[in-house]
């Protein structure tokens, strides 16, 4: 599909404080499997990664949790991860993403356009 090689970067939000912030390098992620709507690839932890690695370590654990009633803790988990990272492109920021990282892993899904959200979201 033409990504493969490609390499995307994960970056802290500017302006969130000394955790992460100001454009900080928290990884990158060499592509190597396209598989619409995921890619997936080799994560390389950046400088700033420590100060997220929890986040994604508790979204992953309450993502492959069985059961009902767990998706209001993973939403508010990810909603942290979205305020704090962002995924930038070859051709720059994306408008939206589902990022999930595991040790040197990392899959996810982007949209130039924000995701359309169900009616109680809103």
């Amino acid at each position: 599909m033409g990504f493969e090689g490609e390499t995307w970067h994960v970056r802290g939000v500017p302006d969130t404080g000394e955790d992460g912030g100001a454009d900080t390098e928290i990884g990158e992620i060499l592509i190597e499997d396209a598989d619409f709507p995921w890619l997936s690839g080799r994560f390389r932890a950046g400088p700033a990664f420590d100060a997220v690695r929890g986040l994604f370590a508790r979204e992953l654990a309450l993502a492959e949790r069985d059961g009902a009633g767990h998706w209001a803790e993973w939403e508010t988990a990810y909603a942290e991860i979205g305020r704090r990272v962002r995924l930038v492109s070859p051709d720059g920021p994306v408008a939206e993403f589902l990022l999930h990282i595991d040790g040197d892993r990392a899959w996810f899904r982007w949209s130039d356009a924000p995701f359309e959200r169900e009616a109680t979201d809103r």
